[in-house]
C-alpha cells in the first residue's frame, strides 16, 4: 500500500495539529510536507500531489472537488495574534493602501471583507512579501500572518480575529485537513489531541526561531482553538457568505465533509 502524503503550514501554530506525525504515535506512518507557506499546501493538493493537506479554509471555494476534515481546525474564538493588520499608528477607517501578505488567501480574503463589509470602504491592495518595514513604507496598513507576526514591535496592531468578532460576534477557522478522497481513515482529532498533550515540547522547538517568552508562548498556542465550536461554524459559514457577496470567490459551495 502506497504511503499517504501530508502537506501542513510549518508555522507554530499548526504544531499542535502536526506534532503525531513526526514524534508522536502517527510517526513514520504518513509522509509529511512541510512549507512556511499556507498557500503551498492547497496548491499541492490541488495537483493531487498529496492525499490530505491542511490548508487555508478559502482553499475549499477554490479547490474542486475537496472535501474537509469534520471538527479539527486552526481557529480563534475571539483572537489570534498571529494574523494582524499593522500600522504606524493610524485607525483603519482612514487606511487608504493595505499591502497584503499572499502567504495566505484566507486572511487576504477576511481583510478585504473587513475593509469592505464592515468599514464600507475599499482601499487600494498590494501583493507584497512579508516584510512589515517595507511593507508600510508603501502603504498605510499591511497584513502580516504567522510566526513573523507575534514579535512586532513599535505598530499598531489589529487582531482579525478581534476584528472579525467585534463585528459579528463569531469565532473565525483559518485552516482546516482538507482532502479530495469522500472517506478518510486517518484519525486526526486523535492527533490533535495527542499533540495538545505536548505543548511544552512543542514550544522548546520553535522559541529559539520565534523569540517569545515562554509562558507567552504557551498561552498563545492555548488561546487557539483546535476544534470546530458553533460559533467558529457560524463563522465560517458567514464568512464564505460574505466573500461570495463581494467578488471574492466565484462560487459558494455548501460544506462538505469526508465520511458524511
Amino acid at each position: 500500500m502506497q504511503t499517504k502524503r501530508l502537506s501542513a503550514s510549518s508555522y507554530s501554530n499548526t504544531a499542535p495539529l502536526i506534532w503525531s506525525f513526526l514524534y508522536g504515535q502517527n510517526r513514520g506512518k504518513y509522509e509529511i510536507i512541510l512549507d512556511t507557506a499556507p498557500a503551498r499546501s492547497a496548491q499541492l493538493l490541488a495537483q493531487d500531489r498529496v492525499d490530505v493537506a491542511l490548508v487555508p479554509i478559502i482553499a475549499y471555494q477554490e479547490i474542486a472537488d475537496v472535501r474537509l476534515v469534520p471538527n479539527v481546525c486552526v481557529g480563534a474564538k475571539k483572537s489570534v495574534r498571529s494574523v494582524c493588520l499593522i500600522t504606524n499608528g493610524c485607525e483603519l477607517k482612514d487606511v487608504r493602501k493595505v499591502a497584503l501578505d499572499v502567504s495566505s488567501r484566507t486572511s487576504v480574503v477576511l481583510t478585504k471583507i473587513i475593509f469592505l463589509e464592515f468599514f464600507g470602504i475599499e482601499p487600494e491592495w498590494q501583493s507584497a512579501e512579508p516584510n512589515p518595514s517595507q511593507m508600510l513604507e508603501n502603504a498605510d496598513c499591511a497584513l502580516i500572518i504567522g510566526d513573523p507576526a507575534l514579535t512586532l514591535s513599535n505598530l499598531r496592531k489589529f487582531d482579525l480575529a478581534e476584528l472579525w468578532h467585534s463585528f459579528t460576534g463569531l469565532g473565525f477557522v483559518f485552516a482546516m485537513w482538507m482532502t479530495k478522497n469522500p472517506t478518510c481513515d486517518i484519525d486526526f482529532a486523535s492527533a490533535r489531541d495527542e499533540g495538545l498533550r505536548h505543548l511544552d515540547e512543542i514550544v522548546s522547538n520553535y522559541i529559539e526561531e520565534i523569540k517569545l517568552d515562554r509562558h507567552d508562548f504557551l498561552d498563545y498556542l492555548k488561546n487557539i482553538s483546535y476544534e470546530v465550536d458553533d460559533s467558529m461554524q457560524a463563522g465560517l459559514k458567514l464568512y464564505f457568505q460574505l466573500a461570495k457577496k463581494h467578488g471574492l470567490i466565484s462560487d459558494n459551495k455548501p460544506l462538505v465533509y469526508v465520511g458524511i
